[in-house]
């Protein structure tokens, strides 16, 4: 399937469990001056730090201009209550967040946070007019089964229930093999692109092909300044969810500005 010139491609810097607000915003200055106004144009780049430090990057953005994003990292799917812990798409909103990323594998896998779960996060954030980057994937012990498709149209299915086309076709996906998240393995750009390929049927058989073709898919997976061009050379993928290598300004630059590789 061809990639719709209406998406824009999206660059976006999971952080997880790293850094203070003072190295955030050390972070987000030196990614500053590693990319221009032509990559910005280009491609979407967000990051996504932990909770304690959203206040201060966004006060980072708005007050220097920055073409940055500001994603979150979770979410709870109430507007407000007795979770202690927790924090609500209400509050991130009142911060500019943009994006929230719901359902990666490590909240599956530590959390034990269900499809149900997921689901209820992402109407959360679209409820609050932010964009919901759902991730799926299947662990190695799937893939080696020949469970990888099905696990994947699983998730989506569960994770997307109850959407309507115009909710759905605001969401980015984020195809994450398990087996590829922090371990330096990465699936070769013909798997990743077969399988943001099934991401897209799914979405196409839920919600009709219009849907289909505004819907970002991303990659991720040990993504690496050695391995983004040739991912984003696949028709399938529209950009990548960055893990370690975000933590590093000059590795996510040369991520964000992939196209001068």
């Amino acid at each position: 399937m061809s990639s719709a010139p209406a998406r824009r491609p999206l660059l976006a810097g999971n952080w997880k469990m790293n850094l203070d607000h003072l190295e955030a915003i050390q972070l987000v200055q030196q990614l500053a001056l590693h990319l221009d106004s032509d990559d910005t144009a280009r491609n979407e780049v967000v990051v996504a730090p932990p909770f304690t430090a959203l206040r201060s990057i966004q006060t980072l953005i708005e007050g220097d201009r920055l073409a940055f994003g500001l994603g979150a990292q979770n979410c709870h799917w109430e507007d407000s209550g007795a979770y202690t812990g927790e924090v609500s798409a209400p509050m991130l909103a009142r911060l500019k967040v943009s994006y929230v990323i719901c359902g990666h594998s490590e909240r599956r896998a530590l959390f034990g946070e269900t499809d149900e779960v997921v689901n209820r996060k992402v109407h959360a954030v679209l409820r609050h007019a932010m964009t919901p980057i759902l991730c799926v994937g299947e662990t190695l012990e799937q893939r080696e089964a020949g469970e990888a498709e099905r696990v994947v149209v699983t998730q989506l299915r569960g994770s997307l229930a109850d959407l309507d086309a115009e909710r759905a076709a605001r969401v980015v996906v984020a195809y994450e093999p398990v087996w590829a998240i922090g371990t330096g393995r990465t699936a070769t750009p013909e798997d990743a692109g077969e399988m943001c390929g099934v991401v897209r049927r799914t979405v196409a058989d839920l919600f009709g092909q219009d849907v289909a073709e505004t819907v970002r898919v991303l990659y991720g997976g040990s993504v690496k300044p050695g391995n983004i061009a040739m991912l984003m050379r696949r028709d399938e993928i529209d950009g990548a969810l960055v893990g370690g290598a975000s933590l590093d300004a000059e590795d996510f630059a040369v991520i964000c500005r992939y196209h001068r590789l």
